[in-house]
């Protein structure tokens, strides 16, 4: 018994060292996040940004609009480009639908240039598919897989079905799976009611 038990903790401890050690390069994970940080602030430095959401949750709106920052720990910003039909609200648990492109922070902060960070998404890729989560379920592994980042901007009630924003997110609230890659994105995301409904 004591020796499958030893067995299993050297496993355990064998896999962990496997896992820090293949991490970007031999990085710690400070190390990640401070570089992270520093791609969003280079991105950020050449927006307009406004750490408050206003009071009324009514944002500016358009290409030149400013990003706001979304969250107190600063890794959510977001910045709304078509407030889309504001009479149709998402209700929760409510399946939404979205088309999205993604540019990665990391590309970005080293050439200075979208064009070179890697867009990929399904907006302009049908073979990428449908993308979709249930609004305020992370229950569901279908949602949660996207993180909180992109449910965040239909909270609001000035954003309805249809609207469409860029949001700057760090790697704790993207795609579950990419948390541990610690890279930032940013994201151009339009939201659609299911066709169902």
């Amino acid at each position: 018994m004591k020796t499958s038990k030893s067995l299993i903790i050297a496993f355990i401890a064998a896999m962990a060292g496997i896992i820090l050690n293949s991490c970007n390069d031999g990085k710690s994970y400070s190390e990640l996040l401070t570089e992270e940080t520093k791609s969003v602030n280079t991105f950020l430095a050449r927006q307009h940004v406004i750490t408050s959401i206003p009071a009324d949750s009514v944002f500016e709106v358009g290409p030149d609009a400013p990003y706001y920052q979304l969250d107190e720990e600063a890794s959510v910003y977001m910045q709304v480009l078509s407030t889309g039909d504001t009479s149709e609200r998402v209700k929760d648990d409510q399946l939404v639908y979205f088309y999205f492109t993604r540019y990665n922070l990391h590309a970005f902060a080293q050439t200075g240039s979208l064009d070179d960070a890697g867009g990929w998404g399904n907006s302009d890729d049908l073979a990428v598919g449908s993308a979709s989560f249930r609004f305020n379920n992370y229950s569901l592994s279908t949602s949660s897989q996207w993180g909180s980042a992109l449910q965040m901007p239909l909270q609001f009630p000035s954003l309805g079905l249809g609207c469409e924003v860029n949001l700057v997110v760090k790697s704790q609230y993207g795609l579950t799976s990419e948390i541990a890659q610690v890279m930032p994105f940013l994201y151009n995301v339009r939201y659609f009611r299911a066709m169902s409904n």
